[in-house]
């Protein structure tokens, strides 16, 4: 079995970080924030097939292109179960700041624990705060992290939307996503990447370096 490749696309009007999750012809992709054309256009030329959209939180930017490639590709969306609560607002839907409207798409609720679908296995971690039951995406035998908008290089998520809390969220990073590997990879919804260990000590929201 091959390694796992990580491909990355800016999409939609808010430049999400879109990712394609890749290996032996077979694909996840995470947070489709806008047209999938190019990610469509990767897995032809790749020959890969789609097994599943992963979504980490339930926010208009992450959810823009779904639609567009379950329709393409065919594949299963699975969301967070904890983001019940704002999946009918207009940080979910669209319309707020007068961003257009999020076409609808089918989802299923992503399970607690783990999940495995085709050669990838992966970790499904709660990561509430920015939203209410957002999650991350830890691919352990990859090293690498999906984190959302949990947290960022050098900075986290805001909270001010409806179902965020600050509190909530610093607990999750420091909780559940400092609790990682130092050298695991953060690939995080917008922004560059960066790694686990490099923020705990580094990032001046919520990491060492805000103690001091």
């Amino acid at each position: 079995m091959s390694a796992i490749e990580i491909e990355t696309f800016s999409l939609g009007p808010l430049g999400t970080n879109s990712y394609l999750v890749h290996r032996d012809g077979e694909a996840l992709a995470i947070d489709v924030g806008g047209d999938p054309a190019p990610i469509a256009d990767f897995l032809a030329a790749r020959g890969l097939r789609l097994l599943g959209i992963l979504v980490t939180h339930q926010h208009f930017d992450h959810l823009y292109g779904v639609h567009a490639l379950q329709q393409a590709a065919g594949a299963p969306c699975f969301v967070p179960a904890g983001d019940a609560p704002i999946a009918d607002t207009e940080a979910a839907r669209g319309g707020i700041w007068g961003m257009p409207p999020v076409p609808a798409f089918e989802s299923s609720p992503l399970p607690e624990g783990s999940m495995a679908l085709g050669a990838f296995s992966f970790d499904i971690l709660k990561t509430p705060g920015h939203t209410p039951g957002g999650v991350s995406f830890h691919f352990p035998e990859a090293g690498c992290v999906f984190t959302g908008d949990s947290l960022f290089y050098r900075s986290m998520g805001r909270t001010d939307f409806p179902g965020g809390d600050h509190q909530t969220l610093m607990r999750s990073i420091r909780g559940t996503l400092f609790a990682l590997p130092d050298a695991t990879a953060a690939y995080p919804g917008h922004g560059p990447a960066t790694t686990i260990g490099d923020e705990r000590l580094n990032n001046p929201f919520i990491g060492e370096f805000a103690e001091v």
